[in-house]
């Protein structure tokens, strides 16, 4: 017997160690062809269905082969569940002795240097700013690893957070004066003499850009590199093989300048001037954008006489003020990062202005007083593939949603990925038993001013016979406003909107309170996990397609029409019903779960695409008829 199948065997080590493991065959299936991938360094894509227990499934022939590898999760909050819950169980279990570290991006560190200037120039914001500084400084006297996260008394949408932690940009590296304790450095040297390091997308998919320029230090050093929740990967990938521009780089910019002319050459009054007057063109630019939240083609914006000028003034004032800065050099090593800084904005700048290069999305976002400028590669299957290709490794994805009716091609098609085995395995879930489907007759017809209070009558009855718990997702911000305010109106649920408070407190008030109601939008759709009796019925307000209208998704469909394929077939449906299924998959978490999905969208059952949508969800038993959902329900209460 192989150890991979006596460690997973109902006498083997995981479950004489680890309180609750049940063998399970998918496991097992998977970890021997993880174990198999490792050893010939192959490449491997794997759908694992809710219940799989996928990250045992990995975890052990990783630890078991004793070679340098790096795990990367889709989101902090499960890097941090996988470091400090799983990891720990099943190294006790299987006696592993090797290193294992936890690295985040710069951003979830406290900066010292950070800390120190906000105590000399004081915070930005109100008063409730100088409560979490208070309770920041408490927290670094005991802290070891200065991860902001484990300040638990700080919400983690705090604003004084940007304030607090350092840029790629401002950060001084070797040359500042708490680089002896720097929490970023002390997590980096860590990562590097580890045996196992478990990073995010976000910071692996930087690291890999980095790369590309040769200064990259985790990636080169991996046998072995395995993405959970691999479905995020090619979006985070785009991102990174990108430029972006943003108003916070330059206000930081701004502000710097500031401090250096404050603390260090305060006989340059020139430099706070140069300072004031680019950060008075950083607002004006913004304005030039439009009012309110809005994504658009860059593109097209810049073809607007105004934008065209305002772009024009804003580099001339990056060039005054790096021609400021240059007159002193050499007087501070602030001050020689700040006139790099200022350059490479420079760069950006005039590359933005260049819209001609193809095979790039121009686009922008505004949100409140701040903006982005942003380009993007329409696809990073070219970059991703050479870079599987020159690594000598063993590269695993996995998810419980990768495949699109019976098919990896989307997801492989995206990353570039050639050659990899590929394995779907079920949930051991009996959906049959544990689930109902429902998409309901006489649903309002979309897209009219009617169609919420509708959508809300039809549905407020069967959560009130649920007594809540439910989770009410939705694909706009519009819609889960106003189904939370219909909600609020006319029942007496507790009715909890994403956004009013922490997404964990959130989370933690819906299991704690009975008769809750959670309305939410894309953020609540995965990563999400609520076992028992707490939630018992998922409804989504339609099918997750992308707006047509989002700059990136249009330059993809555009770019998909000139090589011939057909855009709705090709990439709409494929990422809706990854999305659908994720929503989805917030249900039934567990062997002991029950409960039922309702999906207010008709296409399911009367468009053709319906079929790719229903063949990729779960096989619960499926009815079209309200009165029947609600009788299962109270079933399932009464047992």
């Amino acid at each position: 017997m192989s150890e991979i199948i006596n460690i997973f065997s109902e006498t083997g080590a995981l479950s004489q160690q680890i309180n609750g493991f049940r063998p399970r065959r998918e496991q097992l299936d998977m970890a021997t062809a993880v174990e198999k991938t490792i050893k010939n360094r192959t490449a491997l894509v794997v759908e694992a269905g809710t219940g799989t227990g996928k990250t045992f499934a990995y975890l052990a022939p990783a630890l078991l082969v004793k070679k340098k590898t790096i795990i990367s999760t889709g989101s902090k909050n499960l890097q941090d569940q996988l470091f400090k819950r799983d990891l720990p169980a099943i190294q006790q279990a299987l006696n592993y002795t090797g290193k294992i570290a936890l690295l985040k991006g710069r951003a979830n560190y406290l900066c010292l240097e950070r800390l120190e200037q906000v105590k000399y120039m004081g915070l930005v914001g109100d008063k409730s700013i100088l409560v979490d500084l208070s309770k920041v400084q408490k927290w670094q006297l005991a802290t070891k690893t200065g991860d902001l996260s484990e300040c638990s008394t700080l919400a983690e949408d705090s604003p004084i957070l940007p304030q607090l932690v350092s840029t790629t940009d401002s950060c001084l590296g070797t040359d500042c004066p708490h680089y002896a304790d720097c929490y970023v450095a002390l997590a980096r040297k860590k990562a590097l003499a580890a045996d196992l390091v478990v990073v995010n997308h976000h910071l692996f998919c930087a690291d890999m850009a980095v790369k590309e320029s040769g200064f990259a230090e985790l990636i080169p050093d991996a046998e072995v590199i395995i993405f959970d929740e691999a479905h995020q990967l090619p979006d985070i990938a785009s991102h990174y093989f990108g430029q972006s521009l943003t108003s916070r780089q330059l206000f930081d910019l701004c502000k710097d300048l500031q401090i250096v002319y404050r603390t260090e050459v305060k006989d340059m009054q020139q430099l706070g001037v140069a300072s004031d007057h680019l950060q008075k063109m950083v607002q004006d630019f913004r304005l030039l954008l439009g009012e309110g939240n809005q994504r658009g083609n860059w593109r097209d914006l810049l073809r607007q006489t105004a934008v065209q000028k305002g772009l024009e003034i804003l580099q001339e004032k990056l060039d005054f003020t790096a021609e400021v800065v240059k007159l002193a050099l050499g007087r501070s090593q602030t001050l020689d990062s700040i006139y790099d800084r200022l350059n490479a904005v420079k760069k950006q700048l005039t590359r933005l202005a260049d819209t001609s290069i193809t095979g790039y999305c121009y686009w922008y976002e505004t949100f409140n007083r701040q903006f982005g400028l942003h380009i993007t590669p329409l696809t990073v299957a070219d970059k991703f593939g050479e870079q599987m290709a020159n690594q000598k490794a063993a590269w695993i994805f996995t998810s419980a949603t990768l495949e699109v009716g019976g098919s990896f091609q989307h997801f492989c098609h995206r990353l570039g990925i050639q050659n990899a085995d590929q394995k779907v395995l079920q949930s051991p879930f009996n959906y049959p038993e544990q689930a109902l489907l429902c998409v309901p007759r006489f649903l309002p017809s979309s897209n009219q001013k009617h169609t919420l209070p509708q959508l809300a009558e039809m549905l407020l009855p069967v959560i009130e016979a649920n007594q809540g718990r439910c989770f009410m997702l939705c694909t706009s911000y519009f819609m889960m406003k106003g189904l939370a305010e219909y909600f609020r109106a006319n029942s007496s649920l507790s009715i909890l909107l994403q956004g009013e408070i922490s997404k964990a407190k959130l989370l933690e008030q819906f299991i704690k309170e009975d008769h809750s109601v959670l309305v939410a939008t894309s953020s609540f759709w995965e990563g999400v996990d609520v076992r028992g009796d707490a939630l018992s019925l998922v409804i989504i307000d339609k099918l997750p397609f992308t707006s047509p209208d989002e700059p990136l998704l249009k330059a993809r469909i555009e770019d998909c029409k000139l090589q011939g394929g057909e855009p709705f077939n090709d990439l709409q449906i494929p990422e809706a019903v990854i999305a659908l299924k994720q929503g989805v998959g917030r249900l039934i978490r567990d062997v002991t779960d029950r409960g039922a999905v309702i999906i207010c969208d008709s296409r399911l059952v009367n468009r053709p695409y319906g079929e790719t949508f229903l063949k990729s969800l779960p096989n619960a038993k499926r009815t079209r008829d309200l009165g029947k959902v609600v009788d299962f329900l109270q079933k399932i209460k009464a047992e």
